[in-house]
């Protein structure tokens, strides 16, 4: 089963947290943050209101509280609308 994004939405995939501090020390599960860095997994045809300005592939910084949680296969994915990405990661 595949997930394909309508309209101005687009398909995201949580880029892992980190484990380790700079300094090497080995973070808890639940000392760690949820990433705001996802990986852009699919995307719609965008509209005309909101073109659709990346591509799949792209690493993006989304709004925290953005998107709708999905879990397909055992994977979690995030479907989010393309105005709520704030930024791509180059």
């Amino acid at each position: 089963m595949t997930i394909k994004p309508l309209a101005d939405r687009v398909l995201l995939k949580a880029v892992e947290a980190e484990e380790t501090t700079a300094s090497g020390l080995i973070l808890a599960a639940s000392a760690q943050e949820k990433p705001e860095i996802s990986e852009v997994v699919a995307v719609g045809e965008g509209t005309e209101e909101h073109p659709m300005t990346v591509k799949v592939g792209d690493k993006v910084i989304i709004s925290k509280y953005s998107g709708t949680q999905v879990k397909l296969d055992g994977i979690e994915y995030t479907i989010s609308e393309v105005k709520d990405i704030l930024a791509v990661v180059e």
